[in-house]
Parts: structure tokens; sequence; C-alpha cells
């Protein structure tokens, strides 16, 4: 049923006396197998088991657990912290989705440049940044990457690279392509990477910048988190094809790439060429990772939307026991990676701890970071 006949299903509904949200549009149009805004579960493909093999270096695996078990461990404290009212407003966790930015993470370079959505802390610490840092802009505290004035959906940290993220659905593209450009002028290899979510390619920039960055040749890699999810509208009912990004690719003369985004090693080996293209002048790249959140869209969505069995089964692939287990069949000990666990768990109590014994900041710094001389003043 497309979106026309949902409206007018609606409306059917409401005329007859109805209750639209209980009603189906199904029902409306005379058939009752399911309930308003149920779907089918989209369940995950099996692992690749040959990926143990793959040709990447061990210190780039254990880098790429530790990225991973860093980002889960923040989330989660992250939630807990949440909960108990310490994190003001709502944020957008990236748990379940930690494989693709600790793969570009590990293989990004410092002066590279990185973009991100709302849903940007594992991205902000895959580049580098501060825990404590992040934390303490979580916490809205003195401490924090922004001085506690950004929060979760607007963290940056410009000298590791990651030049923000950004809550207007797709502008960050277009915004990457000048950091490409930049690069491209300067002749240097430097390469910008943006990254976002399945519904951003139903949005115009995400055509714009795909157009721009393809005729100019740019070294810039978007990279599509496709956790099936639109906010809370299943991507796949309001879109034309099955590969909202990767389908599109070839309109812009770009190659389709779909990855498994619940599998480091398959998002490294990926990115890796990527981003090896577009050093080396072959231009830009358009990758869509297959990947799904644990949660809901924010931490006020109880994500009921989404069919249980579908959620089990995302969660049965979860990728940190993905690789964990991939690690210990080609030689790891467990000591190694319990080690790696508890190191990161040691960090993040730390952190945790130091974001609330700092500070708010100063009402005096509400006249800074306004203009780029640091305040009103010239207005003067």
């Amino acid at each position: 049923m497309n979106p026309l006949e949902r409206l007018r299903a609606r409306r059917a509904a409401e005329d007859a006396g109805e209750d639209p949200s209980m009603t189906t549009p199904d029902a409306a149009m005379g058939r009752t197998d399911k309930p308003y805004g149920a779907h089918d579960p989209t369940l995950p493909a099996p692992v690749d088991s040959t990926l143990d093999q793959a040709p990447i270096p061990l210190e780039h695996r254990l880098r790429m657990y530790e990225l991973q078990q860093e980002i889960r461990q923040v989330e989660t404290q992250l939630h807990r912290l949440f909960v108990q009212g310490l994190v003001q407003g709502t944020s957008h966790l990236y748990t379940g989705m930690e494989a693709t930015a600790a793969a570009f993470g590990t293989l990004l370079r410092s002066d590279d440049y990185s973009f991100a959505t709302y849903r940007g802390h594992g991205h902000t610490l895959a580049r580098g940044a501060s825990m404590k840092g992040l934390m303490g802009e979580m916490l809205g505290r003195r401490s924090g990457l922004l001085g506690g004035k950004g929060g979760s959906m607007h963290l940056t940290s410009v000298e590791h690279g990651m030049l923000g993220s950004y809550a207007i659905i797709g502008a960050h593209l277009c915004i990457a392509n000048g950091a490409a450009w930049s690069a491209k002028y300067r002749d240097t290899d430097q390469v910008a990477v943006a990254f976002f979510g399945d519904g951003t390619t139903n949005i115009g920039a995400f055509h714009e910048a795909l157009n721009f960055a393809a005729v100019y040749d740019l070294p810039v890699v978007f990279v599509c988190e496709n956790n099936l999810y639109m906010e809370y509208t299943p991507i796949g009912q309001i879109t034309a094809v099955e590969h909202p990004a990767a389908d599109r690719a070839p309109a812009y003369g770009l190659e389709s790439i779909v990855v498994d985004g619940n599998d480091a090693d398959a998002v490294y080996l990926t990115a890796r060429d990527a981003l090896d293209k577009a050093r080396s002048g072959g231009g830009p790249s358009l990758i869509e990772t297959l990947t799904y959140r644990h949660g809901g869209h924010s931490r006020a969505d109880p994500g009921t939307y989404r069919p249980s069995e579908e959620v089990e089964a995302w969660k049965d692939r979860d990728p940190i026991p993905l690789y964990h287990q991939r690690l210990l069949r080609i030689g790891v000990d467990e000591s190694t990676l319990t080690g790696i666990q508890t190191s990161v768990a040691d960090r993040v109590e730390e952190a945790t701890e130091d974001a609330k014994a700092a500070p708010p900041p100063d009402p005096s710094a509400i006249f800074t970071d306004v203009y780029a001389d640091g305040g009103y003043q010239w207005r003067n």
C-alpha cells in the first residue's frame, strides 16, 4: 500500500467514525491481516566466516575491539546517567551499531575529517576525542568538549578531525564536500567522511551532495548506516528501492556498495578501499552498512513499533560478541580481551566521576562562541 492509499484509508476510517489510530489501513481497504503500523521483520544475514582470515593487521583488529568496547560501555553508562537525571534533554545512543565507527576510526588518519549526525557519540570517540571531555559535555559541565554548551547532539572535536555532529538531516553531507574540496584545492591526500542514517537518503541534500562530489571528483566517502528505521518509520515502506543508499549510487556514476555493518572486519575492508580510492584521486564513494540500533530512536522512544522477532534476531548479531568470538578463533587469548574490557570500564568510571565533579559553565560563557571574535562586542 503506497502513502496515498494509506491516507485515503485513514480518512475512510475517520468518515466511518472509527478511531484511525486503532484502525489499520488494510482493514479500511477490506483486509484485516495486520494491525496498523505492523510490518514483516527484516532479519540480518548470516555471519561471513571467511572474514576470520581477512588480511587485517592484528593491531588493527585489537584496536577495533577496543573502540567497540569504548563506545558500548560509554553508551551504557550514559543511559544510566540519563535515567538518573544527570543527562539533560534526550540523547540518541549508538548501541548496536559500533562496528562502523570502530572500523573507520581505526583507518582514518589524524588529519582526515569526520562528520556525523546527532547519533555521534561513537564517531566522536572513534576519532580519539577525550572520553572525559565527552562525558563532561553530556552532563553539561565546563570540562566538556564544548564547555558544556553543545550537549549530545552537537559533539565536536576539531583537533581530532571530528568536525561536528549535525541535527539537521543531510546538511553535513554538503559540509563534508566543502572539507573535501579544501583538501583537493590544497593538493593534500586528506579525506572527508560523512556518516548518516537511512532516512537521509530521501532528503534533497543527499542527492545534491552525491552529484556535486561525483562531478568534481572530491575525496569524500559517504557512509549510510542503515538501521532500517528513519526515526519510527521502516525505511523500506517509503523508499522505492531495496537499498536506500546503494541502489541510488549508479545514478551518480558510483558503485553500489552494501556491507554488513555489524561486522567490523567487513566494514574495515570496504572502508580501506574507499579511503585509498579517495586519497589517490579516484573520487567519492557511497557505502551502505546494514546495522541495527538496540534501543529506540532516542531515549524517549521505547521502540515498540519494531517486531520483537526482528529485535531479538539483530541482538543475536550484536557486533561485539561476534567480534570477540572471531578474535578467539584467530588465536587471541581470552585474558587479552578481558583486559581490554576491564581497562575500558575503568576509564569510563573515571570519566563519569570526573564529569560529576566538574562545575557547570560560568554564566558569562553564554556570550562566547557566538561570533568569531568570541562575543557580541563587534557591534559596538
